[in-house]
């Protein structure tokens, strides 16, 4: 299943429009991503913290999410360092330690994490169906919305039709091993599940035809205009000001 950890809450983010909070989170993304300079990252690092902070999130699900990028980095950090070409700032054993390496491995670490935390408090703090009408609102393609929200409503159908079959297969005696027994079955496991998701989608779609469905999806959920919603507005506009100031060097002195 996957968990809305973070969409139940009384902060002040959570009553912004997420209109605001998508095109925030995507303008953010964006900034971030181009941005090199320390004085721009390490803005950009505390501000997506500091949503964190407003949204009041539990940090410890904010780590466990920030969690997922180790793997990554560590590699990033394991190879940049060492296969970048420039100056060497150390040595260690074989290997000479670049100093260029080092920093560009600084700046993804510190773009990964920024845009990550500021995705969790400002776009993880709605639910998925909120999400898809943000979309569809914003001009999204319809087909991409209806996609989206299909999808995330099916995929824990696939993942219980997976489940019985590892069973069914279970009760049949089945021991995984290195051997071309266990790598045809499981290609005949993932064989069925891919049939099974067919009929499923077939008879969702025939359902949902037989219920007047004409390719959109209409929604009773309208969020009512508040002051909050300007305020953040200007703030996130000055924020994005900020950084590009900083890229820029108008604001380094």
């Amino acid at each position: 299943m996957i968990q809305e950890s973070f969409t139940i809450g009384h902060s002040i983010l959570h009553t912004i429009d997420p209109r605001y909070r998508v095109m925030a989170a995507v303008l953010f993304s964006f900034i971030t991503a181009l941005s090199y300079r320390p004085e721009a990252l390490i803005c950009a690092l505390l501000s997506a913290f500091l949503l964190v902070i407003l949204a009041k999130l539990n940090l410890f699900f904010v780590m466990k999410r920030l969690s997922v990028l180790v793997g990554f980095l560590a590699l990033i950090w394991i190879v940049l360092p060492i296969t970048y070409n420039g100056p060497v700032m150390m040595q260690i054993g074989p290997f000479d330690i670049v100093r260029a390496g080092v920093v560009l491995s600084l700046q993804i670490t510190a773009k990964s994490v920024s845009i990550l935390t500021a995705f969790m408090a400002l776009v993880a703090t709605m639910t998925i169906a909120t999400l898809g009408r943000t979309m569809e609102r914003l001009g999204v393609p319809d087909k991409i919305v209806h996609l989206t929200l299909i999808t995330y409503r099916y995929i824990f159908v696939i993942e219980q039709e997976y489940q019985r079959l590892i069973t069914a297969i279970k009760i049949r005696g089945f021991y995984p091993g290195t051997n071309l027994h266990t790598y045809r079955t499981y290609a005949y496991l993932v064989g069925m599940l891919f049939v099974r998701a067919f009929t499923r989608a077939k008879r969702v779609d025939q359902a949902m035809r037989c219920r007047g469905f004409q390719g959109k999806f209409y929604s009773l959920y309208h969020v009512t205009p508040t002051p909050y919603n300007y305020i953040f507005a200007i703030c996130f506009l000055g924020l994005i000001i900020v950084l590009i100031m900083l890229e820029t060097g108008f604001l380094v002195y």
